[in-house]
Parts: C-alpha cells; sequence; structure tokens
C-alpha cells in the first residue's frame, strides 16, 4: 500500500494496525522502509490530534508522596521549609524551576509535570 499523510480516525487505525503487523521488520528490508514511514505519520496525526490531559502538579506530588509513604516533612531537602511545602501543596505557591528540577530528580519524572500550573 502507498501511503499518504493520516487525515481520518479510520486511516489512522490502519495504519496502527499495518505498524502492529510488521513492527519487527527487518532493517534494510520493504517492511521496514514502510515501517518507519508509518511512525512518522502515526507522530504526525497524533500530534495533531491527540491531546493529552495535563496533570496538576501538585496532585501529582502527592500521589507520588502517597505511594512512597512520604510526608510533607520528607520534602524539605528538595522545596524548602515546612511553610513552603505546605504552600505548594495547597496552590498557593508556585512551584519554581528550581523546585521542578529537584522535585523531578527526587520522584524520577519528566520536569515538564511540574512546571505546568493547573
Amino acid at each position: 500500500m502507498e501511503w499518504k499523510v493520516l487525515k481520518t480516525e479510520a486511516a489512522y487505525q490502519k495504519a496502527i494496525k499495518r505498524t502492529l503487523e510488521i513492527f519487527n521488520a527487518v532493517e534494510g528490508t520493504n517492511e521496514a522502509d514502510e515501517l518507519a514511514l508509518l511512525l512518522i505519520l502515526v507522530k504526525d496525526y497524533e500530534d495533531k490530534h491527540i491531546k493529552l490531559p495535563q496533570l496538576n502538579p501538585i496532585e501529582v506530588i502527592k500521589l507520588k508522596m502517597e505511594e512512597m509513604g512520604l510526608k510533607a516533612k520528607d520534602l524539605e531537602p528538595v522545596i524548602g521549609s515546612k511553610g513552603h511545602i505546605s504552600s505548594i501543596l495547597s496552590g498557593r505557591r508556585e512551584i519554581t524551576l528550581k523546585m521542578a528540577q529537584k522535585l523531578k530528580d527526587y520522584f524520577k519524572l519528566p520536569e515538564e509535570v511540574f512546571l505546568h500550573s493547573a
């Protein structure tokens, strides 16, 4: 099949199906070339048509704290004083770039998660 820019959901689904069929194509084959093209077309379609929900950074922090069994005081080395932590977790204070970088390392999540305001 000759592939073109994906403009409809049906074309996208067809491309996804074919991508899965040839996912393990051997390098240097026609199928490998087709797979490379399909991956570009699929990504292009997804970038234009599929929007991921924006994460609330405060909810992410609270969820990660719960998962890891952490208390607010455990975040002092990352965020600062108890007052700072409280104002961040309550939404009264914005997460700074420096905090986002520390939270990224601490929770092993992409920095962008902490940079978007809800």
